[in-house]
């Protein structure tokens, strides 16, 4: 039953980066649909079998902002129940989910890929607009959705197929891996984010980072690279890079593209209500005596959360964000730098976008936490076996034992069954 919970869940994660291009009216069909599955599967898994693994910093600290985003719904008698609050309950499930049904390496590994493999779909739907309409759009976004969260989405995917690409053996997953990289970042140019490209940027570093530098994989690093800049140097229409080309004038100037009115207001709001906050989902109503009809959300999920939740629900999360960092500081050498990359990744898109309430913000940070487990018992790099010599019986490789073993800490919800 939890082989068939995950395999729900691994299409739920498949579905994220592309769920806004197949979805009905208010409904995202596809992630709604595999995610109440694989919730269904894995409580009944979890009933059948009577264990449920122990929960870390992280989880308690989501557990915790949940709780006081619904109490200040409460306390503030807001007369209808925002949807941003239901979708908080929903990315709490979903942080429940990955924990609760990976429980290995191999399991966290596949989540990557289904992730990355998902990100094809807007990339090459991205591209193919800009082909049908033949250039003559300003910006391109597959499905109609945001550019700028489309873009970010399409960074995030980078680290984690090439990481897939160099620490596998399937020549379909080494290869998915390394055309993920000109495709990535033609569709995210063709973006036109300014935000979006400063995230791919810092998502590529992940390609000299883990690999040993010899002079055959430079060059062809820097081939590969050098490909994926030609292509965006020649296909990318002439709108899209002026677009991209005013990235140092606006933040010399201090504007961020319209953004640091927005900001200046939020953080004049908050001093109106620095403890409760205003309540979920509430930012552009707070800003609205200062902006007037200019009002917008906040374009900074720090901020949002800071001025929606007050300095009580910033704290909580943001012990969300640094358990994260936590985590990854305690992986083995080669998979911290995977997973360093990916974490300032997901701070850079954070910074420009409302994301507080992404299912792609929640995941990275609910799978980063997941590697945690090659932390049990001796730490080992995943992609690097280790074969220790010892006296007696040859032993299984330590790397293939870490790769499939459960969290020991587990908590009794009941009596076994009987054997």
């Amino acid at each position: 039953m939890s082989a068939i919970a995950y395999g729900a869940l691994w299409i739920f994660v498949f579905a994220l980066p592309w769920e806004r291009l197949v979805s009905l009216p208010g409904l995202y069909i596809v992630t709604r649909a595999t995610g109440v599955l694989a919730l269904g599967l894995a409580l009944f898994a979890v009933l059948m079998s009577g264990r449920i693994r122990r929960w870390r910093l992280y989880q308690l600290a989501a557990v915790l902002f949940v709780t006081w985003t619904g109490f200040a719904v409460w306390w503030l008698r807001m007369p209808v129940i925002p949807q941003k609050f239901y979708t908080f309950v929903q990315l709490l499930l979903v942080v429940w989910l990955v924990w609760e049904l990976a429980p290995t390496v191999k399991r966290m590994r596949g989540l990557l890929v289904a992730f990355a493999l998902g990100a094809f779909v807007p990339a090459l739907a991205t591209i193919l607009l800009y082909i049908q309409s033949h250039g003559s759009l300003n910006r391109f976004s597959a499905g109609g959705a945001d550019p700028n969260s489309l873009a970010n989405t399409l960074a995030l995917a980078m680290p984690m197929a090439w990481f897939i690409s160099i620490t596998t053996k399937r020549r379909l997953l080494i290869w998915m891996g390394r055309a993920y990289v000109p495709l990535g970042l033609m569709a995210t140019v063709l973006t036109g984010s300014r935000g979006g490209l400063l995230s791919m940027i810092i998502a590529l570093s992940i390609i000299p980072f883990t690999m040993k530098l010899s002079p055959g994989r430079l060059i062809a690093t820097l081939a590969m690279l050098g490909l994926s800049g030609a292509l965006v140097i020649a296909y990318a229409p002439a709108s899209v890079m002026t677009r991209l080309s005013t990235t140092t004038e606006s933040a010399q100037s201090g504007n961020f593209g319209g953004r640091f009115r927005i900001w200046v207001a939020g953080v004049h709001a908050f001093g109106q209500r620095p403890l409760m906050g205003y309540g979920v989902g509430t930012y552009k109503q707070a800003v609205t005596p200062e902006l007037g009809a200019d009002a917008l959300v906040a374009h900074n999920s720090f901020l949002s959360v800071l001025v929606e939740e007050g300095l009580v629900g910033l704290i909580f999360y943001l012990t969300m964000f640094f358990s994260v960092f936590s985590s990854v500081l305690n992986y083995p050498a080669f998979e911290r730098r995977f997973g360093l990359v990916l974490y300032c990744t997901l701070g850079i898109c954070m910074l420009p976008l409302t994301w507080e309430d992404q299912k792609a913000a929640w995941f990275v940070m609910a799978v980063l936490v997941g590697f945690s487990i090659l932390n049990v018992g001796r730490p080992v790099a995943v992609a690097q076996p280790i074969v220790r010599r010892r006296m007696g019986p040859p032993r299984q490789p330590v790397a293939a034992r870490a790769a499939h073993r459960i969290d020991p800490v587990v908590r009794d919800l009941g009596p076994r069954p009987s054997q």
